[in-house]
């Protein structure tokens, strides 16, 4: 939801333009590189399966490959790799206490902008974004076969993730109203863009240095792999791939920040650099060893990124972007305002379910609708105790227009699903969904949630608007002119 505010002498609410919303890029922590319409009509599914799924597991003769490949490169790890509910995952092979190793990776493993500028095709990839270059490396090694020394590590990878990125226009459709859909279509086109570009300056003209041919599809791949299990901030890399600890799974059952990982040498004199993993809790023999992804991240977020959502109400996040619009006749002096107080001509409100609106939110509102009598208060002798009256009501004209445009606003996100968090709440209650019909019905309860909240405390708010005190009863009681009831003072 984008709302570009203006408030012109009168109070009609003709100026209020309202965007399609393109979700400003998220904070990951397991990767943490940023990347900066068509029209569907929902149905209700369960049983029907788009042709690209979360894939199968892997054959045991390429996990014992990819065990082989590990040993033979000084991975000893604590755990052994097996199936599990999520797919493949580490499993404890004794109890593992709290800060315990997990598994201990060399250098010579990690796949980051260093093995890229190593390999062959490393004079090519100069300047380019870390992830582009990462990724035409692991198209260009995958390309290899069998020739290439990262095969087991390479054919031990999914295909697909259960991520919007990968979903079908048919599972797209279950998304229809959600800021989800928007974040991934945008996200869709940047990966197709970066593509067409890398294609033009770096493929096409060093076709000898990529043997294999490379599709959009490929991309896509290597980009989903990356964003679903790159390690960030390792050192000098902004991303890389781990061996065997990228299969590391989220638990929502882990709510500490500790850091899982570390790196460092093994011994005092040992320059070899290790990537070490370690469980955040106290992990029993035999059952699976989890780390949290980011406590902060969304379900749109964790669905976007890793192809799944958790059923907690905290996850549940709407993004309201506010603009001042350039057409306000005050506009100048509203972004100046804005400014100093560390905001700009945008801002973005993660507002989450259950809690309180963020406290910036209301005084930008005010802000962006200011305008007739209440303009005075954007003269430069207010400039300093402006936020301060803002964070206040400032009239009553003031307050009722921006209920007015928040609620105009939230009928209009709704209007856009074609079910309601009853129907919804139905179709989960069937149980056994298919995983990806599982994560748009939970988005679309969230986002519903959240907006009908949204509404509700502005609709309240629009009751107590009688009330309610404004800046110029404040100001008068400062000045000693109004009494203990509200009369004013006069003296002759």
């Amino acid at each position: 939801m984008v709302l570009s505010l203006h408030f012109p002498p009168s109070t009609s609410t003709d100026h209020l333009r309202l965007f399609r919303f393109v979700s400003p890029t998220g904070k990951n922590n397991k990767t943490d590189f940023q990347l900066p319409r068509r029209r569907f009509l929902p149905t209700s599914r369960t049983t029907k399966s788009p042709p690209l799924r979360a894939q199968s597991l892997p054959s045991a003769s390429t996990i014992e490959s990819f065990w082989q490949w590990l040993a033979k490169r000084d991975v000893v790890p604590s755990v052994n790799f097996e199936a599990v509910p999520e797919g493949m995952g580490l499993v404890a092979r004794e109890d593992l206490g709290k800060g315990e190793l997990v598994v201990e990776v060399p250098k010579s493993l990690w796949i980051n902008n260093d093995s890229v500028m190593a390999s062959g095709i490393g004079s090519v990839c100069g300047g380019l974004k870390p992830w582009v270059s990462i990724s035409l490396f692991l198209l260009t090694e995958k390309g290899k076969g069998i020739k290439s020394d990262w095969k087991p590590y390479l054919d031990i990878l999914p295909e697909v993730t259960d991520s919007p990125l990968f979903w079908s226009e048919e599972d797209l459709l279950e998304i229809k109203g959600t800021q989800l859909l928007q974040t991934t279509l945008g996200l869709k086109e940047y990966i197709k863009f970066e593509f067409q570009r890398v294609e033009e300056d770096v493929i096409l003209p060093n076709k000898h240095m990529f043997p294999s041919t490379f599709s959009l599809p490929d991309f896509f791949w290597a980009f989903g792999i990356l964003r679903s299990r790159a390690f960030p901030r390792l050192g000098d890399y902004d991303l890389s791939l781990i061996p065997l600890a990228d299969f590391i799974n989220h638990g929502s059952g882990i709510t500490t920040r500790y850091c899982p990982w570390e790196i460092g040498t093994k011994g005092i004199f040992s320059q070899k650099l290790f990537f070490s993993l370690k469980t955040p809790v106290y992990v029993k023999a035999g059952d699976q060893v989890f780390i949290q992804y980011d406590l902060d991240k969304s379900n749109a977020e964790l669905a976007l990124d890793y192809g799944f959502i958790e059923n907690n109400p905290n996850r549940n996040t709407y993004t309201l972007t506010l603009e001042i619009a350039e057409s306000d006749p005050f506009y100048d002096d509203k972004l100046d305002i804005a400014e100093s107080n560390g905001m700009g001509k945008t801002a973005y409100f993660d507002i989450v379910l259950g809690q309180p609106l963020p406290t910036q939110m209301l005084p930008y509102l005010r802000l962006a609708a200011l305008g007739g009598t209440d303009a005075f208060l954007l003269e430069s002798i207010f400039r300093k105790p402006v936020w301060d009256h803002l964070e206040l009501p400032v009239s009553q004209s003031n307050e009722e227009f921006i209920c007015k445009v928040i609620r105009k606003a939230c009928e209009s996100a709704l209007s856009a699903h074609q079910t309601t968090i009853e129907q919804d709440e139905r179709i989960m209650e069937q149980g056994n969904l298919d995983p990806r019909l599982g994560i748009a019905v939970g988005i679309r309860i969230g986002e519903k949630k959240i907006l009908k909240m949204i509404d509700g405390i502005f609709q309240d708010r629009e009751l107590e608007l009688d009330i309610l005190e404004y800046y110029q009863e404040r100001r008068l009681k400062d000045l000693g002119l109004v009494g203990e009831q509200g009369e004013i003072i006069f003296w002759e």
